[in-house]
């Protein structure tokens, strides 16, 4: 079953180039999964208050098909689909009118609070009744390819405004990194990210950025601990 929330785009959503920021965008998508559960009478915060469990990301795709600009009027739908084993996909479309805006795939995971341990989707079982999954022409799951060269473009320190309730950046800070270090952001816009999460970054940690190109507008992106690496992301763009 979908839940649909209406938006506003807000003025502070958009960037220096008066559209709004990938990572806005998904943000609102993930404000309306969490509102979904409110509605249902379960929040994030009570589940993670009262059954000691908590969400995370693990991958996500999302094509945005035209921008959006100040004001305009949304409509965000969401919807679970059927998880397997320790996976719990979960689908967005976002509509103008009828005009389809963006559409998006999520992989989440569910770990306990206590000890990170992975919670199966047979030991907590959503009740929102399941959508079929939805493509994306950014693939959810995708390989850096061997011959890139990548370099490091800067760093990045995360710091207390970045966390969420679990103690780390939120993941839907990434987009803004990412696209700050693109080689010419101001003249290229965002069409589409799969961002792949792979380890956690606290608050105080140092995070280097590297890039590469991988021709036709696609850029691929790793933040590393040291040698560790904490997110890999593949970015379509296309001239302003």
């Amino acid at each position: 079953m979908k839940h649909i929330e209406n938006h506003t785009v807000r003025w502070h959503d958009t960037d220096a180039m008066r559209e709004m920021r990938p990572s806005a965008l998904l943000a609102l998508m993930q404000e309306t999964s969490n509102l979904q559960f409110v509605a249902a009478g379960q929040s994030l915060d009570a589940i993670r208050d009262k059954e000691g469990v908590g969400f995370i990301l693990s991958r996500i795709s999302f094509d945005i098909l035209r921008p959006l600009t100040a004001f305009e009027k949304i409509r965000v739908e969401t919807f679970t689909c059927k998880g397997r084993g320790y996976t719990f996909p979960r689908g967005f479309e976002v509509f103008c009118g009828e005009e389809l805006i963006a559409r998006c795939h999520s992989l989440w995971a569910l770990v306990r609070v206590g000890d990170r341990a992975l919670v199966s989707c047979e030991a907590f079982p959503l009740s929102f009744g399941d959508e079929p999954e939805l493509s994306t022409e950014m693939p959810v799951r995708f390989r850096v390819p061997r011959n890139l060269a990548f370099r490091a473009v800067g760093e990045r320190c995360i710091t207390f405004v970045d966390l969420d309730y679990n103690m780390h950046m939120n993941n839907t800070k990434y987009p803004d990194m990412v696209c700050d270090f693109l080689p010419d952001p101001a003249n290229l816009r965002v069409v589409g990210m799969s961002l792949a999460y792979y380890r956690e970054a606290a608050f105080g940690d140092t995070v280097t950025v590297e890039r590469a190109d991988g021709g036709e507008g696609v850029y691929y992106f790793r933040t590393k601990k040291g040698d560790a690496v904490c997110l890999e992301a593949m970015v379509k763009t296309a001239p302003r």
